[in-house]
């Protein structure tokens, strides 16, 4: 016979989502299964929100799967899987339960958030006590959502990065043509712009982004330097949503000798700058960061850090492994009509 074309087996799928044998009414049309139209409203927010272009999910069966289970893979490796109810609701404790209601105990797994499956004729019950109930389908649709916002910026390609610089160029033809390739390659642009959404930063003003590459990338070609100087640009748009109803915003900052401490503990490379702790430092630092937190998390606000420009993203850097929630900001990234409200002050001792 003739010879088989075995380069067809080579393309690998950037996204798939993978469903046990219980779920397939779920991604079925036929069957009412609204989970695909939402994965379809899920790429469409993206754009809005983050912009970038979500690629399609390649939904599937998998009967090695449990029939109630889910897994998403991200080119081929899983990155997030979770087993589900379908035709009961998740009753989920913000904390704002005032009596327990009878369920299987489980996690929403999303944000971890200690739940319970209901039968649907106990949805207003557990409404009344204080429970968000939600449905199967917005469970796996929330937990999607959450999975590509962390994993945002492995998404985006070079490819992705030229398709988004030929966008701009369109309308802007001049900051392009000047940045592209005279002051950086694509691949330049493309690792700041993964730096951004690392930290789920929208790159959706695409253009304010590009000038001020364009203004910086002459003294410094170094993605994490010209990061800092395009977060200072952005900062006004993604730190609004986190200032309170008085239009302050509640931050948590360090003592002034631990951060010397961590200043002085950055190391220059042919690479570039990295942070290099002692290891009973770095514990002691990580705990004394983790009880702040805590205690600022159970009043009920986002954990900001602020710091000066020189240690944010060695901070951020360090604490992305153990606590990737943390917002870290400069003193830079402050607006002359930012108000700040301190929550307390870190020092390890």
């Amino acid at each position: 016979g003739r010879p088989e074309t075995v380069e067809a087996l080579l393309p690998l799928d950037i996204l798939e989502l993978e469903v046990g044998y219980g779920l397939i009414s779920m991604v079925d049309e036929s069957q009412n299964g609204d989970l695909l139209e939402r994965i379809r409203a899920i790429r469409r927010q993206f754009a809005l929100d983050m912009g970038i272009i979500i690629p399609p999910i390649h939904v599937r069966d998998n009967l090695q799967l449990k029939a109630d289970e889910y897994v998403l893979l991200l080119k081929g490796v899983k990155v997030g899987h979770a087993e589900i109810m379908p035709g009961n609701l998740l009753a989920m404790d913000a904390g704002t339960v005032k009596r327990k209601i009878d369920g299987i105990p489980t996690q929403e797994p999303a944000f971890n958030l200690p739940a319970l499956w209901i039968n649907k004729d106990k949805k207003e019950e557990a409404q009344i006590a204080g429970y968000t109930v939600v449905d199967p389908s917005t469970v796996v649709a929330t937990h999607l959502t959450e999975l590509l916002r962390t994993h945002a910026h492995e998404l985006l390609g070079r490819q992705d990065t030229q398709k988004l610089l030929d966008n701009l160029a369109k309308t802007h033809p001049k900051v392009v043509e000047e940045l592209v390739p005279n002051q950086l390659t694509v691949g330049g642009v493309q690792k700041v712009l993964q730096n951004l959404l690392r930290e789920r930063i929208s790159i959706r003003d695409l253009l304010t982004i590009c000038e001020t590459l364009a203004d910086f990338a002459v003294m410094n070609k170094d993605p994490d330097v010209l990061t800092e100087f395009v977060r200072q640009k952005l900062s006004r748009s993604f730190m609004s949503p986190f200032a309170d109803k008085n239009g302050e915003l509640p931050v948590l900052t360090l003592a002034t000798h631990t951060e010397d401490m961590v200043r002085e503990s950055i190391q220059q490379s042919d690479h570039g700058s990295y942070l290099s702790l002692e290891p009973n430092l770095a514990q002691r630092f990580l705990e004394a960061i983790q009880q702040s937190v805590e205690r600022v998390a159970s009043d009920g606000y986002q954990p900001i850090i602020l710091c000066s420009p020189a240690v944010r993203r060695h901070l951020r850097h360090f604490l992305e492994r153990f606590m990737p929630q943390i917002m870290v900001l400069s003193h830079g990234e402050l607006t002359s009509q930012t108000k700040i409200r301190s929550l307390g002050t870190i020092q390890t001792k």
